[in-house]
């Protein structure tokens, strides 16, 4: 099978079922974030985490293709080649999420984004995971697209920003906590 096929050529790409839209629709955007996710934590997977956390990050991986096609599908195909987000895979990330989160100190304010670069990374994934949800909402409000997709992203923002805080626990980085009376120093001094 060839990696191009040119029928992309004119702006425009199929979705599961044969529909065709304009790569620009906003359904396109919202399984393209979550590719773009998807290939975010392939970065932080590059970077050899923990191995709690490859082992996390390859499931989290998996699901998302299994989201990108939820996405890409309009509610009225209906094929068994086609799974869609449910609510298991919900309760699946807060299962992790609380096991995690036994790990960390309670937070007592905002922290900043970084540490050690595997925790800053993974704040980055964080970051694309809530604009996919953003655009998640978008879409589930001009058409149906289930319950459980924005759930899903939702809690999966949530499970990265605990597997951030877990990784730099784990590599003994302190977090920087937000200090909203900071004064910028731009004389070097």
């Amino acid at each position: 099978m060839k990696i191009y096929t040119k029928t992309g050529d004119n702006g425009d790409t199929s979705l599961f079922g044969g529909n065709r839209l304009p790569k620009s629709n906003l359904r396109i955007d919202a399984y393209g974030t979550v590719d773009e996710l998807n290939a975010q934590l392939g970065v932080v997977r590059a970077l050899k985490p923990p191995a709690e956390i490859e082992s996390i990050l390859e499931q989290l991986q998996n699901q998302l293709f299994v989201l990108g096609a939820d996405l890409a599908t309009p509610m009225d195909t209906v094929s068994s080649k086609i799974h869609r987000i449910q609510q298991d895979h919900i309760q699946n990330l807060e299962k992790i999420i609380d096991q995690m989160d036994r790990h960390l100190k309670p937070l007592q304010s905002f922290i900043l984004p970084g540490g050690q670069l595997i925790g800053a990374q993974m704040q980055l994934a964080r970051t694309v995971c809530r604009r996919a949800e953003r655009l998640v909402d978008a879409l589930g409000r001009k058409e149906d697209i289930g319950k459980f997709p924005l759930v899903y992203l939702n809690r999966f923002a949530d499970l990265l920003f605990v597997l951030s805080r877990y990784a730099n626990m784990r590599a003994g980085t302190e977090e920087t906590t937000w200090n909203e009376s900071t004064k910028m120093n731009l004389d070097g001094e």
